[in-house]
């Protein structure tokens, strides 16, 4: 009975919580969030029928089915649905004799399109996103490496300062410049890529027989025969709003960012990561001391920045986390040691 009605809870959250979602959405992405929702219904109705009289009190969901809901209510967006992913994909009923084929089947599925309806969220982020997050650690990681570096050397705390805030202009105006450079030069390809409309327009002079359009198709990837039907329904249906091939859309845009979008977030991402290793030698502090602080600082920067990269990527955040600290870390600690070499020996 007590596990009865831990799942009959546990499914009134998690319908709580597509809706809530749902209720941030439009079109599409709602219906497809009430359609969870309804399914998750049918689950509460397969506990309820179980047991009876026996309900007693509504309880409250587990722990994590009500974090997702306190942040469907606030936030709604990709986070939401990343750990809605990972909540879906921990489903109990399968050594769960009570569940019934059905129910794990849904299961599996709802994990499925919870993928999807996230994937659509990361495609949305990809751009500005990826280079905020990236920007962030790089400037963790090469500036903690950087002042490790020199200050092991036996430069001064104010040399050591300089050379931080050196690094961080350097690296902030580079990864500006790069980013710009590499979303502008894909959003470019996108328009290369695209179908002339000139050449749409054109369609119904074509001689039917000959069916030129058929070898568009072809250099684009079709087989020839399906080429050929293809282009054969394209010159049967036109009609003044056809076109050849699909042109780039606002979502191709927003997939890749805008070149200033995300040379900026790379520039401030970048900037505000690589001043926390600064900070303690902004404060005064010198030393080992200041070594120590700029690597703790750091260091729970990195298992945040990680934390987030994990969340977004539908894996354990505190996997990812540790994987970043671990990589951060042991980037400074090889510079701290060669810093310690190289100024042993200038000495």
């Amino acid at each position: 009975m007590r596990r009865w009605r831990g799942h009959l809870a546990d499914e009134r959250a998690e319908a709580a919580v597509y809706r809530d979602l749902a209720s941030r959405r439009s079109g599409e992405e709602r219906e497809i969030l009430l359609a969870l929702a309804d399914a998750e219904k049918r689950h509460e109705d397969h506990w309820l029928q179980l047991l009876g009289n026996d309900v007693g009190y509504p309880r409250r969901g587990d722990l994590r089915t009500r974090v997702l809901g306190w942040l469907a209510r606030r936030f709604g967006g990709v986070f939401v649905l990343a750990l809605a992913q990972r909540a879906e994909s921990r489903s109990g009923y399968e050594d769960d004799g009570d569940a019934t084929p059905a129910m794990v089947a849904d299961e599996r599925i709802h994990e499925e399109v919870v993928r999807g309806l996230a994937a659509r969220g990361r495609n949305r982020l990809s751009g500005t996103f990826r280079a905020a997050v990236f920007g962030a650690n790089d400037g963790l990681v090469s500036n903690l490496a950087l002042i490790l570096g020199i200050g092991a050397s036996g430069a001064s705390a104010s040399a050591v300062l300089l050379t931080g805030i050196a690094g961080l202009l350097a690296g902030a105006l580079s990864m500006a410049a790069g980013e710009f450079v590499s979303v502008r030069s894909q959003t470019e390809l996108l328009h290369a890529s695209s179908p002339s409309p000139e050449a749409s327009a054109s369609l119904p002079d074509l001689d039917v027989d000959a069916n030129e359009l058929a070898l568009v198709y072809r250099a684009r990837g079709m087989a020839p025969v399906e080429a050929e039907r293809h282009a054969a329904t394209v010159l049967r249906t036109y009609s003044a709003k056809t076109e050849i091939a699909p042109r780039m859309t606002d979502e191709d845009i927003e997939t890749h960012g805008t070149a200033w979008g995300a040379a900026i977030s790379s520039f401030f991402f970048f900037a505000s990561g690589a001043l926390i290793p600064v900070l303690p030698y902004l404060f005064g502090a010198e030393g080992l001391t200041a070594v120590v602080a700029s690597a703790a600082l750091v260091g729970v920067a990195l298992l945040g920045t990680g934390a987030v990269v994990g969340l977004l990527s539908g894996t354990a955040p505190l996997t990812r986390a540790l994987r970043q600290l671990a990589i951060g870390w042991g980037a400074a600690a090889v510079t701290y040691a060669l810093g310690l070499v190289f100024g042993a020996t200038l000495a």
